[in-house]
């Protein structure tokens, strides 16, 4: 006898126990290469975080002295402007620059040169009052290049011997009457004061700050501080008028440190401690799982066989007690095999009504005449629900062959009995569905199409019961106020009568009444009822009519629904919108068909939320609808009676927002083609 395959893998069973054993050592290594690298890590966010902020500030501090620069030299220029328009004499002139002084102590001084270099008015007669050929080279190759450039520029830096600040920046304004140069403005800065007056306190307590010029020479230096480290350093580039000056900021702060070394080594110690423990832990647990593994090869065969039968076992002893009920049979009668061991008959899936029959198998089975054949029953599950099986029975013999029981095999058999039964209301079922069919059709059509003349018809009922409960209402005005809602109520009356008549004569395939009638008298005549339905929503209605339209054949009544359908959806789709976009646009024109033919262009337009583009490939489809009350008819109806028409219903997107609703019918033939008065 060929021995049953084991379930058991010796080599998968290895492979399990050298991932229980790799796994955790991989994950502790990586959790120590992360505190490790947690350090390291932690400083290099430090420093790119100071490095970020140094870069950051030296950015506004540029930006603040390039503002104070600009804002002095625009007071200059606008001194120079004066000047020219001769609004400003040499007299005023120091009172102005004394005042431009006083609010700005980076500048040194303030002076007038005529054409020929020499002084008109300064705030520092003493050192201005020279020859230009005395003047430092550098002031003058900044003079020159202004009068050349005709722009405002700055000279070099310039040593003073004679100044407790030798280094200064001169700026130049030239001035021009046409083309002929008339002489300049002239503002000195302390370079040191620009760095003293413009950059923050506390930016100067952290950095050492220093102008370079253009080859990297040093002009003036801040450090409040205390001098810079050379770890984090960053230079800005002040674009001066003529001249390139260089801001660099360089932090009294170093590198950051690792953190103590007695936290890394508690760290680690820690660390080793959680491998010890895993270790074993692991341990442990290999030799449960060994000792857990011979019990599962025993049991893992039959459990697999068990599972996976889908028919189910139940297993009773020569007395009739069930001591076996395998998963299938629990599922099949949705009972714990706990409540059926042990127990004898009657069972608790027996049905009652077939308790006899039952009482009659189980003493065939006791007594070992029942036969090899199958026979059928009923069980019930445990919330009572019936369900018809095929038993088959069979005696349960132990390893010597001796009988201690019966097994049976118990299948469902609910699919093969309701797929008989189906077949027999097969020809049933197809009349029904088919009546069904042709009464929901005549359902829905009835609903679409009475639901305007009804509603109408209520709202002015509703009106003239509220001019009867009103008491200023009497007499005369009384009666002139109800007549025209009673006539209008017993028109819409009649309507829904005409309707009710058109729906039947369609419903037996008769042909729909065609007579010449003109879109704008329906369109007249329906403008009450239009109004009456854009009340609630304050939606506004703007008709525009073409003069002199032909007149259409076709059904007025069909064509009166499809208006109001049309309407109505769009008064919809605009409820929820704001009121100044609520607007509902009619308008009947000429057009030409595909087939060459002049028509009457009927347009609904709204500025409502639109379709998208998956709704409008189903918006014309029977029973689809996007409103929680729709039936889903209504385009479809209106569909199908501008195709009865020769026409065609189509949509387009507004431009303005919302959808644009059109059709075209074709004119009357020669004999009809006049126009009925509108």
């Amino acid at each position: 006898m060929t021995p049953l395959p084991s379930l058991f893998n010796p080599l998968a069973a290895t492979r399990r126990q050298t991932w229980r054993w790799v796994l955790p050592g991989v994950l502790v290594l990586l959790f120590l290469g992360i505190l490790t690298g947690l350090p390291w890590q932690a400083q290099r966010m430090e420093s790119n975080e100071r490095q970020e902020q140094l870069i950051a500030d030296t950015l506004w501090v540029e930006q603040t002295i390039r503002f104070q620069l600009n804002r002095s030299n625009e007071s200059l220029r606008l001194i120079s402007s004066e000047i020219l328009d001769g609004q400003l004499q040499p007299q005023k002139f120091n009172e102005r620059a004394t005042t431009l002084l006083t609010g700005n102590r980076e500048i040194k001084r303030i002076g007038w040169l005529d054409a020929g270099g020499q002084t008109i008015a300064s705030t520092d007669y003493v050192d201005l009052a020279r020859e230009l050929s005395q003047w430092p080279l550098q002031t003058q190759e900044a003079l020159a290049q202004a009068i050349d450039s005709k722009v405002p520029a700055y000279s070099r830096p310039i040593a003073r011997p004679d100044s407790a600040r030798p280094a200064l920046f001169d700026y130049f304004v030239p001035m021009f009457v046409g083309k002929k140069y008339v002489g300049a403005l002239m503002l000195s800065y302390y370079a040191s004061a620009i760095l003293d007056e413009m950059v923050p306190w506390w930016f100067a307590q952290e950095n050492q700050i220093d102008l370079l010029d253009i080859d990297d020479k040093l002009i003036v230096r801040r450090a409040s501080g205390g001098p810079g480290r050379g770890v984090y350093t960053h230079q800005r580039t002040l674009d001066l008028s003529g001249q390139s000056v260089t801001l660099r900021t360089n932090s009294v702060k170093g590198a950051p440190r690792l953190l103590p070394n007695l936290l890394m080594g508690s760290v680690i110690a820690l660390s080793l401690g959680l491998v010890w423990s895993l270790w074993a832990l692991w341990r442990d647990i290999n030799r449960r799982l060994a000792t857990e593994g011979e019990l599962r090869e025993q049991v893992a065969f039959r459990t697999a066989m068990e599972n996976s039968l889908v028919t189910g076992l139940r297993a009773r002893d020569l007395e009739g007690r069930v001591t076996y009920a395998n998963p299938a049979f629990c599922k099949m009668v949705d009972m714990p095999a706990e409540s059926m061991l042990g127990k004898l008959p009657p069972m608790a899936y027996w049905a009652p009504e077939a308790t006899i029959d039952y009482e009659k198998r189980f003493a065939e089975v006791i007594a070992g005449t029942v036969t090899q054949k199958g026979f059928e029953t009923i069980f019930q599950r445990a919330n009572g629900e019936r369900f018809p099986v095929l038993i088959f029975e069979s005696a349960l013999r132990d390893l010597n062959g001796k009988q201690t029981g019966w097994m049976g095999s118990i299948l469902d058999i609910t699919e093969s009995k309701q797929a008989e039964d189906l077949n027999l209301r097969q020809q049933e079922k197809l009349q029904a569905s088919a009546r069904l069919a042709s009464m929901g059709e005549i359902a829905s059509t009835l609903a679409h199409e009475l639901n305007q003349p009804l509603a109408a018809i209520s709202s002015y009922t509703t009106g003239a019961l509220n001019l009867l409960s009103d008491p200023a209402n009497s007499g005369d005005d009384h009666r002139a106020l109800l007549k025209p809602a009673l006539e209008k109520a017993a028109a819409q009356a009649l309507r829904a009568g005409q309707i009710i008549r058109s729906v039947h004569a369609f419903v037996k395939q008769r042909e729909p009444l065609r007579e010449a009638v003109s879109m704008a008298a329906i369109l007249d005549t329906l403008e009450p009822l239009i109004a009456l339905q854009a009340q609630p929503s304050a939606t506004r209605i703007v008709i525009n009519v073409a003069a002199n339209l032909p007149v259409v054949l076709g059904d007025r009544v069909l064509l009166e629904q499809v208006m109001l359908n049309l309407t109505r959806n769009a008064i919809e789709s605009m409820q929820h919108m704001p009121a100044r976009q609520r607007l509902l646009r009619l308008r009947l024109g000429r057009t030409l068909t595909a087939a060459g033919q002049t028509a009457v262009l009927t347009e609904i337009i709204d500025q409502g939320h639109g379709i998208p583009e998956d709704v409008a490939e189903r918006l014309y489809s029977p029973f689809f609808s996007t409103k929680s009350e729709g039936m889903g008819m209504g385009l479809n109806i209106c569909r199908t009676a501008i195709e009865f028409h020769g026409g065609q219903l189509t949509h387009a997107s507004n431009p303005a927002g919302g959808t644009i609703f059109q059709f075209a019918l074709p004119f009357a033939d020669d004999a009809l083609a006049t126009s009925l008065p509108t």
